[in-house]
């Protein structure tokens, strides 16, 4: 007797039917649980708050995550990294995203995602070490789950889709979530994966952070759409905005989304109106596109303290534990900082490793290449 294979046996079995708790068009106003001084809004039928316990693991990698970011933007004006794009003010966004995922999920991060990548437990050397130049990508990407930081824009949103139809075709509930930036909505990548996803009902879900400038390009040259979120109507791909520095509305609203993709019912796209509060990346003279009251304007919506205050009214937080937590980003940005000090042994061979799985008759010889120009130069330094 013969068996059918998982993968074919998957194939067979009908899609499973759009949600219908929930349609294809988002809210017409931001999902927000509370405002932006940290009071706590009416409940919102479809997006129930989080656990206590989650939102206090929330706020403890957001301060983490805010102080690495730091270190990380010294670091650079240092001279230690050769770029660094900050990623602060959208720390509910980048913290909010990992927590509502699996270990066993995959993300698939943009250059702007280290912070994320760090709240989901990867090394911060190894996370920063693309940034520095030493290697193609500091983590292993199977091991971590976590795709390498992607550069080009909107290429991610192929891949993931990709990754996650084959997940679902061999009979896995993994969920893939990708970062994308709001100028990447621009791409054709973006729309060509969206599409693939919808039609082959992937468990994708793409996580927009609009934080208003594609480098400095404004949101009002990107789109004429109501926001972002429609985007998805289009390819029959439900769709949600939620304020993105709104911790407690950010996860309760992912947390919705991943669950409809790991339930079969394919991709979901969420819009996160955000803001960062620094240059695109140390090469960017935001002065140039935005001026000063804009960003004091986004100061007052700061997703820390906004949950901070939240949590304070509620009993979970006191002195005692925000003194801890801070003390814990500290050593996490001194260890960061004593071991980036460290300046790596790099040798130049490692550049035609992991290229391809088979190097090629081309790389090869471009291998040799540049050996015999490494050992010319030894052999005239002797």
């Amino acid at each position: 007797m013969t068996t059918t294979p998982r993968a074919v046996r998957r194939k067979s079995r009908p899609a499973a039917q759009p949600d219908p708790a929930h349609p294809l068009l988002p809210a017409g106003e931001q999902i927000r649980l509370l405002d932006p001084a940290g009071t706590p809004l009416p409940a919102h039928p479809d997006y129930p708050e989080p656990p206590v316990e989650a939102l206090v693991e929330l706020y403890r990698r957001m301060v983490i995550g805010r102080r690495f970011d730091l270190q990380a933007t010294a670091l650079t004006k240092q001279g230690r990294l050769a770029v660094y794009p900050s990623a602060r003010g959208q720390e509910a966004c980048q913290v909010g995203a990992v927590l509502a995922l699996r270990d066993d999920d995959w993300v698939f991060p943009t250059y702007r995602e280290s912070m994320a990548l760090t709240a989901r437990g990867i090394d911060p050397v190894e996370v920063l070490t693309l940034l520095r130049g030493d290697w193609h990508c500091g983590y292993d990407p199977v091991l971590r789950r976590s795709a390498p930081q992607c550069t080009p824009l909107a290429t991610q949103c192929v891949h993931a889709a990709g990754l996650a139809y084959g997940e679902a075709y061999q009979g896995r509930e993994t969920v893939a979530l990708t970062f994308i930036g709001d100028g990447a909505t621009s791409e054709g990548d973006f729309h060509e994966g969206v599409n693939f996803a919808a039609v082959f009902k992937a468990p994708v879900v793409y996580f927009v952070q609009n934080n208003r400038y594609a480098i400095s390009v404004p949101l009002s040259r990107q789109t004429a759409a109501p926001s972002l979120a429609y985007k998805g109507v289009g390819y029959g791909v439900p769709s949600e905005q939620v304020d993105g520095n709104d911790p407690v509305a950010v996860l309760a609203v992912l947390t919705r989304a991943v669950a409809h993709a790991r339930a079969g019912h394919g991709p979901f796209l969420v819009e996160a109106h955000t803001y960062r509060m620094e240059p695109h990346t140390n090469a960017d003279d935001a002065t140039r596109y935005r001026d000063a009251d804009e960003v004091a304007v986004w100061q007052d919506r700061d997703p820390v303290a906004r949950l901070e205050t939240y949590l304070r009214a509620r009993g979970a937080l006191d002195d005692t534990i925000v003194a801890r937590v801070a003390g814990q980003a500290e050593e996490y940005a001194a260890d960061l900082r004593e071991r980036m000090h460290d300046k790596p042994t790099v040798d130049p061979m490692t550049l035609f490793d992991h290229v391809y799985a088979e190097p090629t008759p081309q790389l090869a010889e471009q291998r040799e290449q540049v050996r015999a120009e490494l050992t010319a130069d030894q052999e005239g330094a002797a």
